[in-house]
């Protein structure tokens, strides 16, 4: 049984996809936590959690409206359970229930440098320049 991701709606999988995103951002690449947890967390942020075939949790991620469109963020998935689609299931998961709420809706988000390919695969391209968010380089990526 493949991985699967589904929307937070209680506050235990809310600590779990809290303390991976700590994990792989704050402890894994030098993020200051007061850049990883905003005011988006608790006010208007709708927040997905993705476990193991064996229920293990596994990544997390989030998506929020702005004056842009949807912007997908927080898409991280426990070095361990790399490479074992858990990003794809977040990814297809988030993807899915923006399209039932926003259809219309542009999609994008900030990609980290060694995640584009990733992005890339799933439908979505880069737009403008290079530039850093936290001293990491990112590219805007708006889906197709």
């Amino acid at each position: 049984m493949p991985a699967t991701a589904f929307r937070i709606t209680d506050l235990r999988d809310l600590d779990a996809a809290f303390t991976i995103r700590e994990t792989v951002f704050v402890m894994g690449q030098g993020v200051p936590a007061t850049l990883e947890n905003d005011n988006h967390d608790r006010t208007d942020a709708r927040h997905y959690l993705a476990r193991t075939a064996d229920g293990m949790p596994a990544g997390a991620a989030r998506w929020r409206e702005t004056d842009h469109g949807v912007k997908l963020e927080r898409f991280a998935v426990l070095e361990v359970f790399r490479n074992q689609e858990i990003g794809a299931a977040l990814l297809h998961a988030v993807l899915a229930d923006v399209q039932a709420e926003l259809p219309d809706a542009e999609v994008y988000l900030n990609a980290q440098l060694r995640a584009i390919p990733f992005y890339e695969r799933h439908g979505f391209r880069k737009e403008g320049e290079m530039f850093e968010e936290a001293n990491i380089q990112h590219y805007k990526m708006v889906l197709e």
